[in-house]
């Protein structure tokens, strides 16, 4: 049964839902699942809405979108506190630095932001590298604008776009997007974007004037003579790179082996998100030492179940507004505007992703809601689900300013006054973003996703 089946009545219910989403988040600062919640529930007064088909259609969308998605982002943000508490973050620092070379400090902390984005949410790894970024600053004489902004554009981007972090990880689940291909592409895509954070931090960012401050230095694992406490380099990276090279295999055994192989069977459930992800929570864990070991434990999964709580909600709820949409002619009249228009389709999830950022401050907030708004759009737009998710989550990071947390956490903590911050900061994101974009751009052209 169809949810409505008036074209111009739903037309301008999918508007008004984008329109008052943005107006009481901007305006009357809500919180975002109150008003996500609320224009949805109002769809259903809509002259010409089927209640009994919208409930059935909120229902279905809710349970199954966090059916598929629930339990690998709470597994994601608790690897993440593991390794934040164990000194995966800084051994990881460390061992880029170590490659890159000091001399190129700007470079191997972008790398490093590259890196730490794909597992932990980028306020918290701010946190732990600031002091490095700083000490490094002092021992080159060198701006924090050409130190951290590389670091901070880097570490979003792929926050963003890079699963199994939440956002990108929750948009592959509603658009059914293959999760090993998005990391794959997302990834290169990701790292295209990094490079231009870097450039920008160099051209513009060494230019700026913000000294670092003595205020951090000696507060890290190696400024305090305890890096023999600190995991080994093999140890810091098997949390992120086991998980993703398992999800990763499972898509290439699909590719190569027939179903029912019984090489298919092994690497489809070992790369199963929750199985993949559980082992890497194992990997990351194994680094707790003394008491850690039983109590710590419990308290990291806590705390994760508490970060957790707002993107079950967001994501449930895109859930049912893409299930609803899906049950009314506006999907279809949206997606021949945009053909008819001319404009190539991948552009808009990348639009919805920088509105919705920009309103919101939320990368995750960002390509959820795109994905949800895309999902019943993808068919009609001949776009694959592939190429929707990463195009929505480069469009996320499009701009960080001054209604982002993000923002202020790397502001605060790198001591940047807030104008020279948005210059550095929301440039890195906007050139970041727009550069990984066009990178999505070409794939999708040369037929990649």
């Amino acid at each position: 049964m169809p949810v409505a089946v008036s074209p111009i009545a739903t037309l301008l219910g999918f508007l008004g839902v984008m329109v008052l989403l943005l107006i009481l988040i901007s305006k009357f600062k809500w919180h975002v699942f109150l008003a996500l919640l609320v224009p949805i529930l109002l769809f259903a007064l809509i002259p010409g809405v089927n209640q009994e088909a919208f409930i059935e259609a909120f229902h279905a969308g809710f349970g199954s979108t966090l059916g598929s998605i629930g339990v690998v982002i709470v597994l994601g943000s608790v690897m993440a506190e593991a390794m934040k508490h164990t000194g995966a973050v800084e051994r990881i620092t460390m061992s880029m630095i170590g490659l890159i070379g000091r001399r190129r400090m700007p470079f191997a902390l972008t790398l490093t932001g590259f890196v730490l984005g794909i597992a932990i949410f980028g306020d918290v790894a701010y946190v732990i590298v600031n002091p490095l970024v700083h000490s490094a600053a002092l021992e080159f004489g060198a701006s924090m604008g050409l130190m951290a902004t590389g670091l901070v554009g880097a570490m979003q981007l792929t926050h963003a776009v890079v699963p199994p972090t939440p956002g990108p990880l929750a948009a592959a689940a509603l658009l059914g997007a293959d999760i090993g291909m998005v990391i794959l592409y997302g990834g290169i895509a990701s790292l295209v974007g990094a490079i231009a954070c870097w450039l920008w931090a160099v051209w513009v960012g060494s230019r700026l004037d913000a000294p670092p401050s003595r205020e951090f230095v000696g507060h890290s694992f190696v400024e305090q003579g305890r890096e023999e406490e600190l995991p080994s380099t093999l140890a810091a990276y098997s949390p992120i790179i086991v998980p993703i090279l398992l999800i990763a295999g499972q898509s290439v055994a699909n590719l190569i082996w027939p179903a029912g192989n019984v090489i298919t069977a092994v690497l489809t459930f070992v790369g199963w998100p929750v199985v993949a992800l559980s082992l890497g929570f194992w990997l990351a864990a194994r680094g707790a030492r003394g008491k850690q070991k039983g109590e710590a434990v419990s308290t990291w999964v806590e705390k994760a179940l508490g970060t957790s709580a707002i993107i079950f909600a967001v994501t449930g709820l895109g859930g049912s507004l893409s299930h609803i949409l899906k049950g009314t002619p506006a999907v279809d009249y949206v997606a021949e505007i945009v053909l008819d228009a001319g404009v190539p389709t991948i552009v808009l999830p990348f639009l919805i992703g920088v509105i919705v950022n920009m309103i919101t401050g939320s990368s995750t907030v960002g390509v959820i809601t795109s994905a949800a708004l895309m999902r019943p759009m993808l068919l009609p737009l001949g776009l694959s689900p592939e190429a929707a998710v990463i195009a929505a989550a480069t469009g996320s990071i499009v701009i960080k300013y001054v209604n982002s947390s993000y923002f202020w956490v790397c502001t605060s903590l790198s001591k940047m006054e807030v104008d020279r911050a948005v210059i550095a900061y929301g440039g890195a994101t906007l050139v970041g973003g727009v550069a990984a974009f066009l990178a999505t751009c070409v794939m999708w052209v040369v037929g990649l996703i």
